[in-house]
C-alpha cells in the first residue's frame, strides 16, 4: 500500500542493523543508550508501519521496549520463523545487514501482531523468576551428584545445597513480596489464588511471562501459551493433532498446574475423567485440562470476577 514503510533491526551485542525495505538499504549503529536513542527519535520522527526484530535472548528487550514507549509499532518474532521466510524466498546467504532487511521484508509480508510488551516492573519479576529456576537447576544436579559423591565431596556438596535452598528462599521472599505491594499484580493474584490448582509459582509465572492474560479470547491465549492444537491431515490422511511452539515457561507451569486441578478442582478433575473414560491417553486429557484450566483463567482475568463467587465453569470460558 502507499506511504508504507517497514523497518527491520538485526539485534547483537554490539550493534544494531537497521533495514529499510523502502530504500534497500542498512545501517549500523552501536547497540547502547546513545543508538537506541537516536533510533528511536529517527523512527518517531518518521514512524514506520511495523517495525521487526528478533527474540535474541534478551538482548532485544532495551531496544522493543524503548519503541514501543516512543509509540513505535514493534513486533518481536520468533528467529526460526523469519529463517524460514528467508529460505522459502531464496535467501540463503546470511550477515547482519541481510539479515536485517530479510526482517522488514517478512514485516511487510507476514505483518506479525504487535503484541503488548512488558514493562519494567514485569521484566523485573520475571528476571527473578528466571534466577529461581536456574537455582532449583543447580540444586537437583547437585543432589543428583551428592547421590554419588565420594566421601571427599559430600561436604562441599551439602554446602553448596544448603546455600542454594537459602537463596530460593530469599528469591519467594522478594517474589511474593513484589506481587503484594503492586496494586495491579495483588488483584489479580487474589483472583488466580481463588482457582484451585493454580500455585504460588504458576501464578507468578503467568503474571510475568503472560502480560496479554485477560487481553486475548481463548483461542488467541491458547495459542500463545503452545497449547492450539494443530493439524496434520493430508489427502485421507488424518493424523493426530499436536501442541507446537508457544511459551515453554508457561506450558511448563501449567502442566504441574492441571495436575493438580485433576485432583482438586471439581470441573477439571470431571473433565479429566470423562476424556480418559474415552480412551483418551492420559497425557492427551492432561494437556486438555491445560487448555481448559488457561482459558478459565484468561475468563476470570478479563471479567474481573472470582472463579468461585461467580459460580465460572468451563463451559463459561470455553
Amino acid at each position: 500500500m502507499i506511504n508504507e514503510s517497514f523497518v527491520g533491526i538485526d539485534v547483537s551485542k554490539a550493534w544494531l542493523d537497521v533495514g529499510f525495505l523502502a530504500t534497500g538499504s542498512a545501517e549500523r549503529l552501536a547497540h547502547d543508550e546513545v543508538g537506541i536513542a537516536g533510533l528511536c527519535q529517527r523512527l518517531c520522527e518518521q514512524p514506520p508501519t511495523l517495525v521487526v526484530m528478533e527474540a535474541t535472548g534478551g538482548l532485544e528487550t532495551a531496544l522493543a521496549s524503548a519503541l514501543a514507549a516512543a509509540g513505535v509499532p514493534v513486533a518481536v518474532v520468533n528467529p526460526r520463523q523469519v529463517r524460514d521466510y528467508a529460505k522459502a524466498c531464496g535467501r540463503l546467504a546470511k550477515t547482519d545487514r541481510i539479515d536485517a532487511l530479510i526482517l522488514a521484508a517478512f514485516a511487510q509480508a507476514i505483518r506479525p501482531q504487535v503484541r503488548v510488551l512488558k514493562d519494567e516492573e514485569t521484566q523485573a519479576l520475571a528476571a527473578l523468576l528466571a534466577r529461581r529456576r536456574q537455582l532449583i537447576d543447580m540444586r537437583v544436579q547437585e543432589k543428583l551428584r551428592l547421590n554419588r559423591a565420594e566421601v571427599v565431596q559430600r561436604t562441599s556438596l551439602k554446602e553448596h545445597i544448603a546455600w542454594l535452598d537459602e537463596r530460593i528462599a530469599a528469591l519467594d521472599i522478594d517474589l511474593t513480596h513484589r506481587l503484594r505491594t503492586s496494586e495491579v499484580w495483588r488483584e489479580k493474584d487474589d483472583l488466580l489464588q481463588a482457582i484451585p490448582g493454580v500455585g504460588k509459582v504458576t501464578r507468578m509465572t503467568l503474571l510475568a511471562e503472560l502480560p496479554e492474560l485477560g487481553k486475548l479470547d481463548r483461542k488467541e491465549i491458547a495459542a500463545l501459551a503452545g497449547l492450539a492444537p494443530f493439524n496434520r491431515d493430508s489427502g485421507k490422511h488424518r493424523g493426530e493433532r499436536v501442541i507446537w511452539g508457544g511459551r515453554a515457561q508457561v506450558r511448563q507451569v501449567l502442566y504441574m498446574a492441571a495436575l493438580s486441578a485433576t485432583r482438586s478442582n471439581p470441573p477439571i478433575r470431571e473433565f479429566y475423567q470423562r476424556l480418559c473414560a474415552q480412551g483418551k491417553p492420559k497425557k492427551v486429557a492432561l494437556t486438555a485440562c491445560m487448555r481448559k484450566l488457561l482459558t478459565v483463567i484468561n475468563a476470570v482475568v478479563k471479567n474481573n470476577t472470582p472463579w468461585c463467587a461467580s459460580g465460572l465453569d468451563l463451559q463459561h470460558s470455553c
